[in-house]
């Protein structure tokens, strides 16, 4: 069977094939779970230079070294820490037993779900294949991926490479418009990961539901950046800027609005003009700085600097956005109202609001007055404050002076809360999400249960009057 589907009927039907093998031939060994995390290793070292030109393609210019920091490196690092522990994940362990039920003993038996789905986003089309897929099949099971329709020439150079390291009893890539995409998420999959925006995710959590697909949405939303009154500036600067234009600005959890005393604000604009000539200079032709995917992206985010007015927005290069060449520089937005675009919606670009606050107190109501974020980053010395953001905030991930770098943590779940999504993946997190956990109780042959059957006499009595108190 071809492991590429162009059609409903083609994805149909190699789901039902997968599913059939899935029930008839479940992969219980580490070998054969080895061999895949070896063939995704393989496909991966052979085909860098191709991934890397092909979503370049896509946007209209994405930096290799950016495809290489944020995609293949915590990919080729996953796979490492999947082959380092796969094998002692699957093994079954005893779990503890209350003393009321000895000498009978607990166990937990991890075993595959069977069909795992995933749906790629555009904005990091590589890691957020290859990542859920090395969980799913360290977890033993077959996949199947929809690659997302906005990045047509990695979709298609993925599905290719696949298809030669793969066969389509293990892993099937489906390329196709956004109706094979609602297709996809009809299907009655053993588990659903998706990741890509809210408003979509509750599109596919409602296609699943009517199949009980049990599903892992990770979303985006407005991840805040918290700078508390003792914070080094500079460094502050350095890395919010780092998370910021990072593939311009178009990372989930990207640093989406700072939160600032009023004191800092000046400073703060001052430094990211000299971080941006500094690491982008010549921005217009730097081959550092990636181009926004495409143009509906592009009219989307100058919208947003259309609708405030000048004295809101700082340019921190004399370089010009351009639709032409979806070029869109760096810009911090001073102060915006609460009800702008750009504080409503997740931004997506390299644009950066700074909200000033009074009081960490107000700063934390600010965030908590909002959708719960993806992640939220605050920085700073003082124990007290970053203890006081760390316990009052809610948010799928959480970095301490620092951005961003907790995805790249496979001892770490990964995974939003309430808007920003539901489960959490990466490492032994991953596996266990993609894997049924069966309970087992084990009786011993000498035990005591068989003395509070009926008829309930004076030691079943005793006993329970002991148990209830």
């Amino acid at each position: 069977m071809h492991s590429i589907a162009y059609t409903v009927e083609d994805m149909q039907e190699q789901f039902s094939h997968l599913q059939a093998l899935s029930r008839s031939q479940p992969i219980n060994d580490w070998v054969t779970r080895l061999t895949q995390l070896e063939n995704i290793e393989m496909m991966l070292s052979d085909n860098q230079a191709n991934f890397a030109q092909a979503i370049s393609e896509d946007f209209g210019h994405r930096s290799e070294s950016e495809t290489q920091f944020a995609e293949l490196f915590p990919s080729f690092t996953g796979i490492s820490h999947a082959k380092k522990y796969g094998k002692k994940w699957m093994k079954a362990h005893r779990a503890p037993i209350s003393a009321l039920y000895m000498p009978a003993h607990n166990e937990i038996q991890p075993q595959p779900l069977g069909v795992v789905g995933i749906m790629v986003p555009w904005n990091y089309p590589l890691f957020l294949a290859v990542g859920p897929l090395i969980d799913a099949l360290t977890a033993g099971n077959r996949v199947m991926i929809k690659m997302s329709e906005a990045a047509p020439q990695f979709a298609q150079t993925f599905a290719d490479a696949i298809a030669r390291y793969f066969s389509s009893d293990m892993v099937c890539v489906v390329l196709g418009e956004v109706d094979i995409a609602v297709g996809f998420s009809e299907l009655p999959f053993d588990h659903l990961l998706y990741t890509g925006s809210t408003a979509v995710g509750r599109k596919v959590m409602a296609a699943a539901a009517p199949n009980l697909t049990p599903v892992t949405l990770e979303l985006g939303g407005k991840s805040p950046v918290i700078v508390l009154d003792d914070a080094n500036l500079e460094s502050v600067v350095n890395r919010v800027m780092m998370g910021k234009t990072l593939n311009a600005g178009q990372t989930c959890i990207a640093p989406d609005y700072v939160l600032i005393p009023r004191q800092y604000h000046v400073q703060f604009i001052n430094l990211a003009k000299e971080w941006v000539e500094k690491h982008y200079p010549n921005i217009e032709s730097n081959p550092d700085y990636s181009r926004i995917i495409n143009g509906e992206q592009f009219k989307r985010v100058k919208g947003y600097l259309d609708a405030l007015s000048s004295d809101e927005v700082h340019e921190l290069t004399a370089v010009e956005s351009s639709i032409e060449t979806r070029l869109m520089p760096p810009v911090i937005v001073s102060e915006p109202a609460p009800d702008s675009e750009v504080m409503q919606n997740e931004i997506f670009a390299p644009i950066l609001p700074l909200v000033h606050y009074e009081s960490l107190d107000d700063a934390i109501q600010f965030v908590n007055a909002r959708p719960r974020p993806l992640a939220l980053y605050v920085f700073g010395d003082n124990h007290t404050g970053i203890e006081k953001v760390r316990n009052n905030t809610v948010s799928g991930g959480l970095c301490i002076n620092e951005v961003i770098m907790h995805v790249a943590q496979h001892d770490l779940p990964f995974g939003g809360v309430g808007d920003s999504g539901t489960g959490a993946y990466h490492g032994k997190a991953g596996f266990e999400r993609l894997s049924h956990m069966k309970p087992i109780f084990v009786q011993s042959k000498l035990n005591g249960l068989n003395m509070l059957l009926p008829p309930y006499g004076g030691l079943f009595k005793k006993a329970m009057a002991l148990f209830l108190k």
